[in-house]
């Protein structure tokens, strides 16, 4: 049996890449909708209710219409917006944050696929917060840089513009107000009671992201080294097909004490970096903005709704 799929905002990045993965599937049968009527709501909605997975990759408010348009009690919406990140109707979709998060996607027909800063951020702070020995108020701040590739079309262009700007070749610190969209996905699953300072950089490169969390040990809960650190991620993340977690300071992963951030584009891959001292504990996540960031996550949480292996299609 072939799954009708149904990608409602092909045309742009996040659903393009979706696309893209399912090249050599044989298991699912992809629905498409006329280019003349993809805006059409009486269309949208025929396709949605006729698939059994539908992909929104769409902004927050045309995801938000494109779910209400579902009556179809059987079709499973997998949300890569903003919109439903927040929602506790929805499985929020990164199952390897603690056994919870698995199962409600394994059953749920509402998966709000989780925001690319956002996933390397939680993947952080989740496991300090769940181990108590990050204090739910603990003044977080986050640094991180992010290929051009994730920030839409338009800056896509901007980018690969031969007449371009010349600042497009430094990187650039963005979301100046601390308002950022993803903010309050990052406070209510991480289990912060504030949301953190966040400085984005958006960089001259296509793909790939890292984000930083840097911790003072004397304002956590319990007296830890950076090898505790260490050992307490290891252990959250074993045995995860998808992250892994390095060897302490890098070992067996970094041949040079640089962490670039391009280093796995085009996979669905997240490595996690403890490294540092004692007094400054560094804690960095590694990986594809259009993967785990987005594509990858999103065909990941199919395929564990499916009831399939997860790493069908992703590598």
């Amino acid at each position: 049996m072939a799954y009708k799929i149904f990608i409602d905002g092909k045309e742009g990045t996040t659903g393009l890449k979706i696309f893209e993965r399912f090249a050599n599937r044989n298991d699912i049968e992809l629905i498409t909708i006329d280019e003349d009527k993809r805006k059409d709501s009486a269309e949208r909605a025929k396709m949605i209710n006729e698939s059994d997975f539908t992909f929104l990759c769409l902004p927050d408010a045309a995801a938000i219409e494109s779910a209400a348009l579902c009556t179809n009690p059987k079709t499973v919406i997998i949300d890569a917006s903003t919109a439903h990140r927040t929602n506790d109707s929805w499985a929020y979709g990164f199952p390897e944050l603690d056994k919870c998060f698995r199962e409600k996607i394994e059953k749920s027909n509402r998966i709000a696929v989780p925001g690319c800063y956002a996933s390397g951020t939680i993947a952080i702070l989740y496991p300090l917060v769940k181990s108590q020995i990050m204090p739910k108020d603990y003044p977080v701040c986050v640094h991180a840089v992010s290929g051009y590739s994730g920030a839409g079309k338009k800056a896509i262009a901007q980018y690969e513009d031969s007449s371009r700007n010349p600042e497009l070749s430094s990187p650039r610190l963005y979301a100046l107000t601390q308002n950022h969209k993803h903010l309050p996905e990052i406070k209510k699953i991480s289990g912060l009671d504030f949301e953190p300072i966040f400085n984005p950089y958006i960089c001259d490169y296509v793909q790939g992201m890292s984000v930083t969390v840097g911790l003072h040990s004397r304002l956590l809960s319990k007296k830890v080294t950076a090898k505790d650190i260490w050992e307490l991620f290891a252990s959250h993340y074993q045995s995860c097909n998808f992250v892994q977690v390095a060897g302490f300071m890098g070992e067996g992963v970094l041949t040079e004490q640089f962490i670039a951030a391009n280093t796995l584009a085009n996979t669905n891959k997240m490595q996690i970096f403890v490294y540092g001292n004692d007094e400054r504990i560094m804690i960095t996540t590694r990986f594809d903005n259009l993967g785990k960031g987005a594509s990858g996550a999103a065909v990941q949480c199919l395929n564990i709704r499916m009831g399939i292996d997860e790493t069908v299609g992703l590598i």
